[in-house]
Order: C-alpha cells, then sequence, then structure tokens
C-alpha cells in the first residue's frame, strides 16, 4: 500500500536528429527501466521522436511519417508496461502541423496536445513549421479510428485516486498565461511539460524556479522532461536538465548537459488535501472557455519503497543559513505580537515565571527584544523563579543567572509552604505523589504571576508551547493559562533552534554559556522531588519523544493524512533511531491525547501564528471539545 504515493519519472534519451528509428529505440529502452524502477507516469522532451532541431526538415513527409510509425511502435511496445506516458512528435492534422505530446497508457493513444504558444524569437523559429494549438477537442486519424486532440485534454486515473494528468509543451509555462492553469483548475494533479528548452548562462536557476513556482501556484505535481544530448548544436546546446516539482518542493532534478532520468515519488494525497483546505482554489476555472475532454485510464497498484526523503523534522529547515533566518523571523513575529499587545494595552511591564528550561527561555528572550523595540527598560520585566518540591539546582542557577544577564527584574518565591497549606485546606497527603500534588504547584505559581502583574500592572506573558498543548502537557488554569502566549505556536524542536539561535549570535559570553546548558538540560515540569539532585520527571519519558510528537503533529494537522499514512511516513523518517513497535506506541499516545485535551486548546489565551500549523481554537483549529478518536484509533489498533 503506497498511501498516496504514486512514482514518476522525467527521462531525456540520447537521440539522433531527424532518425525517429533510432530514438524510438531509446525511448523503448528507457520505458523498460523506467517500469523497472516502478516509476507509473513517464514524461520524455519535446518532439523527441525526431529531434526538436530539425529545422525545414520537419517540412518532409519522410520524417512526419517516420515519427508516427515509431510512435505505432512505442504504442504497441507500452502494452507490456503498467503506466502512463508522455512523448512528443510533430503531428498533421487538418493540413497543418503541429508539436504534440503523444499521451500513451497501455497498448492505447489516449490523445495528443498541441502546443499553445509558439515561440518565433529570438533563437526560435517554431512558427515556421508548426501552428498553435487549439482549445476545442477534434477528432484526428490514428490507426483505422479517431483519438482526442486538443489543449483541453484530461487523463483521469480510475484505479489510483487524485490520479489526473495533463500536459502542455515547453513554451506554454514560460507564458503569462500557461495552459497548466485551466488544466489544474478543471482537476489536473499532475502536469507534464515535453520540453526543449536551450541552455544559457543562468537559465537554470530561473527555470527550476519557474517549474517549481508553478507546482506551488496550481498546488499540483509537475513533471518536467528536457531536451539534452543528441540534439544538434549548431546554434544552441540543450542540457537536458529534468526537474520533478511538488507544491513548491523540488523532488528531483537532474545533472546538466547529459541525458539523465530521474524519479519522484508524488503525494497525491497531500495535493488533494491542500486543494481541498484551501477555499480559493476553484473546482473549475470561470477562465475556461471550452469545457474538458477527459480520457480514463486504468494503472494497476505497484508496490514500492518511497524513494522520495522524509524530512523528521518538518519545521525546522535543514539548511543551516535559511534555519538562521527562519529563526529571526520567528523571533521577530513572536516580539511583534507582544509589542502590539503592549502598545494597545499601554502596558509597560511583563511578568513571567522563570523555570530555567526551554520554553521560559525562549519567552524572556522575545520579551526582551520586544522590550527593546519599544524602548522599555528591560528592568521593567519582572522573571519570577518559584522553586518547589522538584526544583533542581542546575534550573535555579540558570534562572536566576539568565534573568539577571538579561536585565530583567528576578524576584524568587518558594512555594513550598504554600502549596503545603494548600493540601492541608483541601485534605491531600503531601507523600502522595499524584496528579493533583503536581498540579497544585502549577496552579499556585500561575496564581502568583497573575497577583504580581495585577501589583505592577503587568501582562502574564505565558511559555508553553504547541507540541505541549497539542498533548494537552499542561495544567489546566495553570501552566496553560496567561495573559499572551508567545510560544503557543512554537513546536518544542523549533523551541530549541531557537534558543540556539539566540546563544549563536549572543555576543556576551557568560548568557551564552547559561543558554547552552539550558539547551543541554533534560525536558521537564520539575514537579516530583528529584532523584540525588537529579530531574527526576522527564517528560519525554512519560508522554514520548518530542521530535515524534511534532512530525505526527505536522502531517496530521497540515495535510490531514490518515494514521497508517503517518505511521508509514513515520518509520521512513525515524527508521534508525526507532523500532516499529515505539512509533506506534507514541502515535496512539498523540491521537488519544490529542482528542482528549482539546477542551484545553479551545479556551487558548491569544498568542501569534509563526507557522502553517498552529492551534488557536479562533482560527487555526475550530475542533470540537467532545469528538471521538475511535476511528483514528481503530486504524492503528489494525496496524498493531
Amino acid at each position: 500500500m503506497n498511501h498516496g504515493f504514486i512514482r514518476v519519472s522525467a527521462a531525456t534519451p540520447k537521440i539522433k536528429v531527424a532518425d525517429p528509428v533510432f530514438n524510438g529505440e531509446q525511448i523503448l529502452t528507457l520505458m523498460t527501466e523506467s517500469a523497472a524502477n516502478h516509476a507509473q507516469v513517464l514524461v520524455f522532451p519535446e518532439l523527441c521522436l525526431t529531434g526538436y532541431t530539425c529545422g525545414d526538415l520537419f517540412l518532409q513527409n519522410a520524417l512526419i511519417e517516420s515519427a508516427k510509425n515509431q510512435l505505432k511502435r512505442i504504442v504497441d511496445a507500452s502494452a507490456a508496461y503498467d503506466m502512463i506516458l508522455f512523448a512528443g512528435l510533430p503531428w498533421q492534422h487538418g493540413g497543418k502541423l503541429y508539436n504534440t505530446a503523444a499521451v500513451i497508457c497501455k497498448g492505447r493513444l489516449l490523445g495528443l496536445v498541441p502546443k499553445t504558444h509558439i515561440p518565433n524569437y529570438s533563437e526560435f523559429y517554431e512558427l515556421r513549421h508548426f501552428t498553435p494549438g487549439f482549445q476545442k477537442t477534434v477528432m484526428t486519424d490514428w490507426e483505422g479510428g479517431k483519438v482526442p486532440m486538443g489543449t483541453n485534454l484530461l487523463f483521469a486515473c480510475t484505479s489510483v485516486p487524485g490520479l489526473t494528468l495533463a500536459a502542455e509543451i515547453c513554451e506554454d509555462v514560460w507564458a503569462p498565461y500557461p495552459p497548466s492553469i485551466g488544466h489544474a483548475c478543471a482537476g489536473a494533479t499532475v502536469i507534464a511539460n515535453c520540453s526543449a528548452s536551450d541552455e544559457t548562462v543562468g537559465k537554470d536557476s530561473y527555470r527550476n524556479s519557474l517549474i517549481c513556482g508553478q507546482s506551488a501556484r496550481l498546488v499540483c505535481g509537475y513533471v518536467y522532461a528536457n531536451a539534452g544530448e543528441g540534439e544538434s548544436t549548431q546554434d544552441l546546446v540543450f542540457g537536458g536538465h529534468n526537474i520533478i516539482a511538488e507544491n513548491g518542493t523540488r523532488l528531483s532534478v537532474s545533472k546538466r548537459f547529459g541525458h539523465e532520468t530521474i524519479y519522484g515519488d508524488l503525494d497525491l494525497e497531500r495535493l488533494v488535501s491542500e486543494r481541498r483546505r484551501m477555499n480559493t482554489y476553484p473546482a473549475l476555472s470561470p477562465l475556461n472557455q471550452t469545457p474538458y475532454t477527459v480520457t480514463e485510464f486504468e494503472l494497476n497498484p505497484v508496490s514500492f519503497s518511497l524513494c522520495r526523503p522524509m524530512d523528521p523534522a518538518p519545521f525546522v529547515p535543514h539548511d543551516r543559513e535559511e534555519r538562521a533566518r527562519r529563526c529571526e523571523e520567528i523571533l521577530s513575529i513572536q516580539a511583534v505580537g507582544l509589542k502590539k499587545r503592549l502598545e494597545h494595552t499601554g502596558v509597560t511591564h511583563a511578568v513571567l515565571g522563570i523555570s530555567g528550561g526551554l520554553d521560559s527561555t525562549l519567552a524572556l528572550l522575545v520579551t526582551a527584544r520586544a522590550f527593546d523595540m519599544l524602548g522599555i527598560p528591560r528592568d521593567q520585566i519582572h522573571g519570577v523563579t518559584m522553586p518547589c518540591f522538584g526544583t533542581t539546582d542546575r534550573t535555579y542557577r540558570n534562572a536566576c543567572a539568565m534573568t539577571e544577564k538579561l536585565g530583567a527584574r528576578l524576584s524568587e518565591i518558594n512555594l513550598k509552604e504554600s502549596v503545603l497549606l494548600h493540601f492541608k485546606d483541601i485534605g491531600h497527603d503531601p507523600k502522595d505523589h499524584d496528579v493533583t500534588y503536581e498540579n497544585s504547584q502549577a496552579r499556585e505559581r500561575t496564581q502568583i504571576l497573575m497577583d504580581i502583574a495585577n501589583q505592577v500592572g503587568g501582562l502574564v506573558i505565558g511559555t508553553g508551547d504547541m507540541s505541549e498543548l497539542a498533548l494537552g502537557w499542561a495544567t489546566y488554569n495553570g501552566d496553560h493559562m496567561s495573559m499572551y502566549g508567545v510560544n503557543a505556536s512554537v513546536p518544542k524542536t523549533l523551541v530549541r533552534h531557537l534558543v540556539r539561535y539566540f546563544a549563536d549570535t549572543c555576543k556576551e559570553p557568560e548568557l551564552q554559556a547559561i543558554l547552552l546548558d539550558v539547551l543541554d538540560t533534560p525536558v521537564s515540569p520539575e514537579l516530583l522531588p528529584p532523584t540525588k539532585g537529579a530531574i527526576s520527571q522527564k517528560t519525554e519519558d512519560l508522554v514520548g519523544p518530542y521530535e515524534l510528537h511534532d512530525f505526527f503533529l505536522y502531517h496530521i494537522l497540515r495535510f490531514g493524512y490518515r494514521p497508517g499514512k503517518i505511521f508509514c511516513m513515520a518509520n521512513l523518517a525515524f527508521g534508525k533511531e526507532y523500532d516499529r513497535e515505539t512509533i506506534l506506541k507514541w502515535l496512539k499516545v498523540f491521537y488519544r491525547r490529542f482528542f482528549s485535551q482539546q477542551y484545553k486548546r479551545s479556551c487558548l489565551p491569544d498568542g501569534p501564528r509563526v507557522g502553517s500549523v498552529a492551534l488557536s481554537p479562533r482560527g487555526d483549529l475550530r475542533m470540537p471539545s467532545d469528538a471521538c478518536s475511535r476511528i483514528w484509533l481503530e486504524e492503528l489498533e489494525e496496524l498493531s
């Protein structure tokens, strides 16, 4: 089961100009190779059966007929392969010659798509030989019968959900209104482009941006196959620059100046989900002046191991420079959000609980940045450390030292006496380290912060992150509550990198050393007594690794994937770190907690949205607090 993935291929055969027999043989060879690699969509370059650079030889009947004969050979051979393929050739219809992409599947010629935009500028002179394509569908002669021909053709697979293909040819995608816009709006999820784009200095970068950008704009898969070695170099050189892109992401690219075949695994479910989510994505484009002709075909399911890279940290860029840029941007979004709230309320004081952990550290850093933007002295930031039964010397020291180094005001309030009195009031045995024991401390901390905020006329800044909110790992009306939650849409895996970025760019060695030690400290709420002075309550031992939960969170909310697909993807992403049983265990935990803890997210304080996934009940996650998790958990039980 491939969970909505399909393998596609872009192939550049080594050709000989004006030799359709040789070129046809090369195409057949690449069909066999692609089939062996489990590709079910295969795209060849523009006019690959003859060569793009034939010039006035396109006016020769012998060349046109030979190309047609080789097309027949390819169509017949395709009966042995479970794939749909696109190959370029000149085609005569109604007394005119067209630059077309032939669409072939399992012994059938499904249709011919003519090129719409015929370039006749600079190095191009295609209008000398070819007529622009037409939107209406006509029937053209083929082997004693008729096949559809026109630009408005869709090819819908009846056996692979979400797979509907359309084609455009080279210049079409460079034009102001590419045919692929209409194709996608009419339902195409994958665009094939048979191209012969020559190489000039810097053109490859523009071409890459163009193809990735078009796949992003149309929320589609885009398979671009370019002419390469074998084309005439009389005036031009063709590099065989093949690209496979999905919704703005380049999945695969060939080396230029050769004849390489590339592969990519398109996620059809992701494309369909994105379009469904975007209410601005039209079901049918009003720009289409004529209806589309839909030709159906069938492909058998093919099992394969995904060659698509599976990012284990979808919230965190891997490139160091990009990660630094992203961190700076997120810190700015957080700080500007808090800046606006402070300006609007006229408040010039902020109150934070400082634990010496990652989340409160990030919140303090953001608050300091916001105060700097407003020109408010940092000593009007009130950092409160509240040691209690589980506080360790390490976190206490870091909390105090960091607050002082950042120039904030530090207060210490020991909670032990007040919490013990509270236990006496409610008749709770302090030796019983149950949820009441833990949550009483968390609520006492929040009460103190709120009251201090009233004293100084300030705002309580929330420190909890998005991963904790997704799991409900927060005490209701305890650390769950604040007056503005700066970390509310920052996942735990990203919190770590934001603090790391601040440490790396910090010019104060002593502050940098503190931040690095915070990064090295295990994540813990510190609500249970330490063991021999060390943290005894490690969050990830209790609810599971945050890197797994952030992976689950991203794919569940961003794309609405089924549990089985997420489990499959997680095994690909984390197979070297966790076995299948461990991944399944924590995935079940995530679903149980995510559904059962929605009531906490339904009353979240305000906080800035920083990424494409967030949990705010006011816009990002409109989820009922009483929703059932049954169908999701039952699917996971079937995987056990």
